[in-house]
């Protein structure tokens, strides 16, 4: 489903599927995963991970940090496989120099990436175009202003200052679910520079969830309304946990 034309401000309207729909040229699909108990069963989630991921699993000892990260590793393997036509699990992961993941086998020339926060992900498909995405749970922090400074534009950082005390926290996100983004997009990483000569994307934000903030960046997007926003279907199985062991 299309979302509809909307400001920042508003909410995107999620449509419920298993399925992907034709990704045209110049578009962007954005899916939603829930990994809170909501969403995928963890026992057939951890079944379809690769061997690294399901090491790494298995060595959270906190429960919920676990179930969250398989729900979101599976989730991606699932929707990946629906634009490949691929069984999840038989998807092979490559990561750029700086660690971003990408496919190793793309006959579809498929640009993806993944963000995490609380209870959701989020995973941004593009068509031979770099994309990057980033969001954040709107949790009150006290060293906005020192983490400004430190990782800002001076002009950002004083724009922040100049923010009034109730919208600052918002103001903070958005420029850093933004920069997060960016860099994301073309894999270089948060403290690498960008390569001569390139240009920086084109960042927009939307509201994924109630109290969230999340930004897209890729060299051109289309306008918000063409957005193409799905939410993956959860897994049904017998169990909602899965040992640490």
């Amino acid at each position: 489903m299309n979302a509809h034309n909307r400001t920042d401000s508003n909410l995107i309207q999620w449509q419920s599927t298993d399925r992907a729909p034709e990704l045209a040229p110049g578009g962007l699909h954005l899916w939603r995963i829930r990994t809170d108990s909501g969403g995928d069963c963890v026992t057939t989630g951890l079944d379809i991970l690769g061997v690294h991921q399901r090491s790494r699993a298995h060595g959270m000892h906190h429960a919920g940090y676990r179930e969250r990260y398989i729900r979101a590793q599976s989730g991606l393997r699932r929707i990946l496989g629906l634009y490949l036509g691929m069984a999840p699990r038989a998807i092979v992961f490559a990561h750029g120099p700086a660690g971003k993941p990408m496919l190793e086998h793309n006959p579809a020339g498929l640009d993806f990436n993944l963000t995490t926060t609380a209870d959701l992900a989020l995973v941004a498909i593009s068509a031979a175009e770099e994309v990057g995405i980033d969001c954040e749970w709107l949790r009150p922090r006290r060293d906005l202003d020192a983490i400004a400074r430190r990782m800002f534009s001076s002009e950002q950082a004083q724009r922040l200052l100049d923010t009034p005390a109730e919208e600052r926290l918002e103001c903070f996100y958005r420029a850093w679910t933004a920069l997060e983004a960016d860099a994301k997009a073309d894999g270089r990483g948060l403290f690498r520079p960008r390569a001569p000569g390139a240009l920086p994307p084109q960042v927009m934000h939307c509201v994924p969830a109630p109290g969230h903030i999340a930004a897209v960046a890729r060299a051109a997007l289309p306008p918000a309304g063409r957005w193409v926003t799905l939410e993956l279907e959860p897994t049904r199985g017998g169990g909602d946990g899965v040992s640490s062991e």
